[in-house]
């Protein structure tokens, strides 16, 4: 039903058929005796927006058409909590949303798309991190990019501080963590590791995906974007998880 509904959303038939058929409500679908994890919500608009809380109801996400959430408690005055990547937020229940009772099966791979889109969300959320720093400074020894860095200490802090991942001081030492992966399996967040040779590397930066790298390239030209293959690295890491 889930696809169906999906399908009808990318071709724009939904939308005029939604104008002509009674809305779904939380109340409604839902009703009386709610168990977790048997509920869905599907956006049937162009996009709505999705609360930290009720209270101040700052905008978590915007969802997109056809987006589906696990519904895990039905609030009042219509609304709902749901699972948004790694977190809950909160989704005002009308005619931009269809709630309905969907099997396990349905469950398990609504969850499994909320587990990916968790780690999609927390990858581009620490290259977002890094990017607000290109154009900064490059300083040998350095490690705070505000005031300046060399390519270890701005890998180290981005990863520190953006995702709460301890990180050796060297390009080297942060070469020794995490696990290797291929060019082809490297994610937004993977580092990249340049030099002669895996014993001899010198360089380091953090793949954004696209093709690119960041990373604090040279005095000269301090934080800047790369394409990855700029020089051919010797190893690719996911510190990640």
């Amino acid at each position: 039903m889930r696809d169906i509904i999906k399908t009808l959303l990318k071709t724009g038939t939904l939308c005029g058929m939604l104008m002509t058929v009674s809305p779904f409500t939380a109340l409604a679908s839902i009703g009386p005796g709610f168990t977790a994890g048997t509920y869905a919500a599907t956006i049937t608009a162009e996009s709505v927006d999705i609360s930290k809380d009720l209270d101040s109801q700052e905008v978590l996400l915007t969802a997109e058409a056809g987006s589906t959430y696990e519904v895990l408690e039905e609030m009042e005055n219509g609304w709902v909590k749901v699972r948004v990547n790694d977190t809950e937020g909160y989704l005002p229940v009308s005619e931009n949303v269809q709630v309905e009772e969907v099997d396990e099966e349905e469950m398990a791979q609504i969850q499994e798309e909320a587990v990916e889109s968790s780690e999609s969300y927390r990858r581009q959320n620490l290259v977002d991190f890094a990017l607000q720093f290109v154009g900064g400074r490059y300083m040998y020894g350095g490690t705070d990019p505000h005031v300046g860095v060399d390519c270890s200490g701005f890998t180290r802090y981005v990863l520190q501080n953006g995702a709460g991942v301890p990180m050796s001081r060297s390009s080297r030492g942060q070469a020794a963590q995490g696990v290797q992966v291929s060019a082809d399996q490297m994610q937004p967040g993977d580092l990249l590791f340049y030099g002669g040779s895996v014993s001899s590397i010198d360089h380091v930066a953090m793949y954004i995906g696209n093709g690119q790298v960041v990373h604090a390239s040279t005095e000269r030209t301090g934080i800047k974007i790369s394409p990855w293959n700029y020089r051919n690295p010797v190893k690719i890491t996911n510190v990640l998880g």
